[in-house]
């Protein structure tokens, strides 16, 4: 029986891990397209929590979690665009534009949502048709039944949010429209030698706008997840740093679709054993401090970056803006 409790607590931990990958997941993807193109996105986190908001705010006006996730779709995608407009367009920093992005989805996110729901900054509850319901494949239901691997079956691969089966289902067409298109190609010559692709006849400028869009769907999709599907309702800095922490994992799978995956999987299990840890008692000492725990993945990411961040080779032409030549 105790390895049997064992077992299923081992399960409990990866289906969480799961669960808390997504929004990680859809956030390093999207930072992939932008960077791939050239273009550093600081603003992974802003565009997650302006798509959390909206999404949130949507679904619980229309009750209808699929306009809510159109919605933060939306957002995110305007804003991406309004980084392109200056970073590609105008040359801008492109740090100081993400960062001003954060800064400004922050406070005005909150603010919005306390002027039309009063309640402190958050949005309503949200139930029923205004929230992603579980995905149950009742035609498999016998998989169940088989020992070990229906444990695994139910807990790990059946049971999950629309949006997880997407996000999966979407990594290996990312890694296709990478490095097997002629889009992908063209994406990485912009952030690797934009002067060669603009002398082919192609502009620079549009292939960013492009990723930049393709960024802003991820963003939002990962946004809406948070808010409509992994909780219940808008909080503030509901995204807690997941941007940075995504960001993190793009750098560790050094730009790569599926060693991104996998960075984005070792925070999101770190995420997921300090919540399983918080109240851990250690013989002799006592339980360990909650704040300790907390700090886990975060911890993990700087240890992460500080061993592999001079090892990984951003594009070329990453974060530098592009002058078409005379």
């Amino acid at each position: 029986m105790a390895d049997i409790n064992y077992f299923g607590s081992i399960l409990l931990l990866l289906d969480s891990t799961v669960r808390f990958s997504i929004p990680l997941m859809l956030a390093a993807l999207a930072g992939m397209f932008a960077e791939r193109s050239g273009v550093i996105d600081i603003g992974l986190e802003g565009k997650m929590l302006a798509a959390a908001f909206v999404a949130a705010s949507l679904s619980a006006v229309t009750h209808n979690v699929w306009i809510g996730l159109l919605g933060g779709i939306s957002i995110s995608i305007l804003l991406s665009l309004i980084h392109a407009y200056a970073c590609v367009s105008f040359n801008g920093n492109q740090i100081v534009s993400g960062v001003a992005l954060n800064i400004l989805v922050a406070g005005l996110a909150p603010t919005l949502s306390n002027a039309w729901f009063g309640l402190a900054g958050q949005t309503p509850q949200l139930s029923g048709d205004a929230r992603f319901s579980h995905v149950i494949f009742p035609s498999l239901e016998s998989i169940g039944q088989i020992p070990i691997i229906g444990a695994i079956y139910a807990v790990l691969v059946n049971d999950h949010y629309p949006l997880t089966y997407i996000t999966f289902l979407s990594i290996p067409l990312i890694w296709w429209l990478l490095f097997h298109t002629s889009f992908g190609l063209q994406l990485r010559a912009a952030g690797e030698n934009p002067h060669a692709l603009d002398s082919s006849g192609i502009s620079v400028t549009k292939i960013r706008y492009q990723a930049m869009i393709i960024c802003g769907i991820l963003c939002g999709m990962a946004g809406a997840y948070l808010s409509t599907a992994q909780s219940s309702a808008f909080v503030r800095d509901m995204t807690a740093g997941k941007g940075y922490l995504a960001l993190a994992a793009l750098i560790f799978g050094r730009w790569n679709p599926f060693a991104t995956v996998a960075a984005c999987l070792i925070f999101a299990f770190a995420d997921a054993l300090q919540i399983r840890l918080q109240g851990f008692d250690i013989p002799g000492l006592g339980p360990i401090p909650v704040q300790l725990i907390q700090i886990l993945p975060y911890v993990l990411t700087i240890l992460v970056l500080a061993g592999f961040v001079g090892k990984a080779i951003p594009p070329k032409a990453s974060g530098i803006p592009f002058v078409k030549d005379r």
